[in-house]
């Protein structure tokens, strides 16, 4: 039984919630497999046309990696974890079906990569988004992918490199958030647009969301291949750890 992902049934749309609110989401390799394979049950059920991924809680989507688990890796169990990823991220992008992101508070680090590999985000004005895991240390190598193929290159050394995280005003200025509602509004739309979704024609979503993932395919191939090089080199070096060590330390507080 699934524990750090829920999952429900509205007609004919399909409900995930990332259930871990007391690290407000944070990611861990179990939640990463619960997910995967939720997404996969719900590929394969015909009732369902379309998805919505949230997270619990009302104060993030996912606040990113889990650092008490990366934070003891070497570079074998580096490679490891970039293989999680490649199959969560190769689950998202092979769906036949929509999938919206239904932002119910901050999204940071590898929930907003999730986030982005979404079709369409709907968030509220106390939405936050972007790519701090230099802050604690960690390389980005997939977030840079994903946000280029979206945002450009200009904007996402920016980000890349600050690691700050963006307002809801400026999500949605620079098409990141499709729709920005208020808070309690959030799940209905998103509800709402997955109405409209999973009326349309079903053989032209799929070839629609296929053809997007074969234009892209070369470079996530490329992204993960470059993961697993540079993270092996950064684990190895010991940075990694020692930088998550003082940014827990500088919060006074541990992620789980």
């Amino acid at each position: 039984m699934a524990e750090f992902v829920l999952n429900e049934k509205r007609g004919a749309i399909g409900i995930i919630t990332l259930n871990r609110p007391q690290v407000l989401n944070a990611w861990n390799s179990a939640m990463r497999g619960e997910l995967a394979a939720t997404l996969t049950a719900m590929e394969e059920d015909a009732e369902v046309r379309a998805i919505i991924l949230t997270g619990a809680g009302d104060r993030a989507f996912g606040a990113g990696q889990d650092l008490n688990e990366t934070k003891t890796f070497d570079p074998d169990r580096a490679e490891q974890w970039i293989g999680e990823w490649e199959r969560l991220y190769d689950r998202i992008r092979s769906l036949s079906k929509p999938i919206i992101a239904a932002l119910n508070g901050v999204a940071a680090g590898s929930a907003f990569q999730v986030a982005l590999l979404c079709d369409l985000r709907v968030g509220h004005s106390g939405v936050t988004m972007g790519q701090p895991e230099i802050n604690s240390g960690i390389a980005s190598i997939t977030g840079p992918w994903i946000m280029k193929e979206i945002l450009g290159m200009s904007r996402t050394i920016e980000l890349t490199l600050t690691g700050r995280m963006m307002g809801a005003d400026e999500c949605e200025r620079i098409g990141l958030i499709h729709h920005l509602v208020a808070r309690d509004q959030v799940l209905p739309k998103a509800l709402e647009i997955g109405e409209q979704l999973a009326g349309k024609a079903a053989l032209a979503m799929r070839i629609d969301r296929a053809w997007f993932r074969e234009m892209t395919e070369a470079g996530f191939r490329q992204t993960i291949e470059a993961a697993i090089r540079f993270h092996r080199q950064s684990y190895g070096s010991g940075e990694p750890a020692r930088k998550m060590e003082e940014f827990m330390a500088a919060r006074g507080h541990r992620l789980a």
